[in-house]
């Protein structure tokens, strides 16, 4: 029997110390609660370590690359000298290393207890605990939040050379010359653009029909039209029939045709971390792996929230990051530490942004999705970014697509086009708010800024279109 490692026990265990975990930690020792945070690896998780943040940085390279390429057109003559991906990838690192002590810095301050271990959910009298190297771990509230993993494909063997998951891609100290990229998703597609940035040969092999599949297909294709000009090549439709490795590199059968490159990145989306760490043995009710819960992230067992990447639903670091918010808040207004109970939130008020290039950010409701929901009470505007005058200075291409009920409140918005991901904050106001378009007509949007595009849309989805060609 492991052992008790507390006198008593502590307000709040989590398990795991990702983007949700560390999210309510902080805020439940903010509110006065005893918390201790268990983690096997390093504080921060997969999207400060493994994901998010070098990804982003090593996309930021690429985007160095490509303004100092392109220069030209803007009357700055450059080259390109030479791409170092070992420097590139020192610059991740140095960017992932400072956030990391950031971020030790405020839990150390909280009086948080990080245990470093591997910890697992165990039956614990009439409740559970959570085991750690032989000692339990004792909550009257348990957070589970030990977050996702990069998915394979079967039959396809994950050597770390030539066939590579994301984290592989990371590490990587020397580029490939060609790649294939398994999976035309956010991952696949984020991958496939920093690589060609940075001068690899890179091909996207997609078993659905178009590129983003989670987004409305006119912005899918737009981005197909934008990776052919940027010699991404696409293979859509084409699911993988066999994948062949030699000590040069690997050949992907597609379709009857073999497609041959230097490395495979197998990009296919992430699955919940659960199956090590004693959940159904503890009787947490797990769906697929990942763990349903209430609308208040309670699962099936008394006084055990689950949070982020192992909840059903969107997989993004800033829904796990409100997640552990959220379930610290609840917690804390059960003990009566705060006066109002926090919302539920729905994952349709969630922002997402894809940053390849041209970035995509979304929230709400597609067309579908919407049309699925209101029939035919559904209005839908697009105002493409040629007459957004920012737009034009930055050479992007793209649109703003507004969806909303008939005569109603805007239910999604939908862009396309370099930096549109810094307009996503206003647009997830303007559907979490069931904002109508004429609200948003009548505000004053800065000039130039792409921010004006948002304006320009809903301006003529009230009826009043101005730089709208119709």
């Amino acid at each position: 029997m492991p052992s008790n490692t507390t006198a008593e026990p502590y307000d709040l265990v989590i398990l795991g110390a990702g983007s949700g975990g560390y999210a309510a930690a902080l805020r439940a020792a903010q509110l006065g609660m005893r918390v201790a945070m268990v983690e096997r690896d390093l504080v921060g998780g997969t999207c400060l370590h493994r994901g998010c943040i070098p990804t982003k940085a090593i996309l930021h390279a690429a985007e160095v690359a490509d303004a100092a390429r392109d220069g030209a057109q803007f009357g700055i003559h450059a080259t390109v000298d030479r791409i170092d991906a070992a420097e590139v990838r020192a610059y991740s690192e140095q960017v992932v290393g400072r956030l990391h002590k950031g971020l030790n810095g405020l839990v150390n301050s909280r009086g948080i207890e990080v245990i470093t271990g591997t910890g697992r959910l165990v039956p614990d009298g009439d409740g559970v605990g959570v085991e750690v190297d032989g000692q339990l771990i004792n909550g009257e509230h348990i957070v589970l939040a030990t977050g996702s993993y990069a998915r394979t494909v079967p039959d396809v063997e994950i050597d770390g050379v030539r066939v590579i998951t994301s984290e592989h891609a990371l590490k990587l100290d020397a580029l490939p010359a060609s790649a294939i990229v398994l999976g035309g998703g956010v991952i696949g597609v984020e991958f496939a653009s920093a690589w060609r940035s940075l001068g690899v040969e890179v091909t996207i092999v997609e078993a659905l029909d178009r590129l983003v599949p989670a987004e409305d297909p006119e912005i899918s294709k737009v981005l197909s039209r934008a990776f052919r000009k940027r010699d991404i090549a696409a293979k859509l439709g084409s699911p993988v029939d066999r994948v062949t490795t030699t000590p040069d590199g690997v050949t992907v059968s597609v379709g009857g045709k073999d497609l041959t490159a230097d490395v495979l990145l197998v990009a296919v989306g992430r699955g919940p971390s659960t199956d090590d760490a004693g959940f159904a043995e503890a009787g947490v009710t797990l769906e697929r792996g990942f763990v349903p819960t209430d609308e208040r992230l309670r699962t099936n067992l008394d006084q055990v929230y689950a949070v982020g990447d192992i909840v059903p639903g969107l997989q993004l670091a800033h829904r796990g990051f409100a997640h552990g918010i959220f379930v610290a808040e609840d917690i804390a207004y059960g003990r009566g530490l705060i006066d109002r109970a926090p919302l539920p939130l729905r994952d349709v008020t969630i922002p997402r942004v894809t940053y390849c290039e041209p970035e995509i950010a979304s929230v709400g409701l597609t067309e579908t999705q919407a049309r699925t929901e209101y029939g035919d009470a559904v209005e839908t505007l697009t105002y493409d970014l040629g007459g957004n005058g920012k737009s034009q200075i930055l050479r992007t291409q793209g649109f703003v697509k507004l969806v909303r009920q008939a005569d109603g409140p805007v239910l999604g918005v939908h862009m396309i086009g370099a930096r549109v991901g810094e307009l996503v904050g206003e647009a997830q106001l303007i559907t979490g708010w069931d904002a109508h378009p004429e609200d948003v007509a009548g505000l004053v949007h800065a000039h130039p800024t792409q921010n004006e595009a948002l304006g320009e849309a809903h301006l003529a989805l009230a009826g009043k279109p101005l730089h709208v060609h119709g």
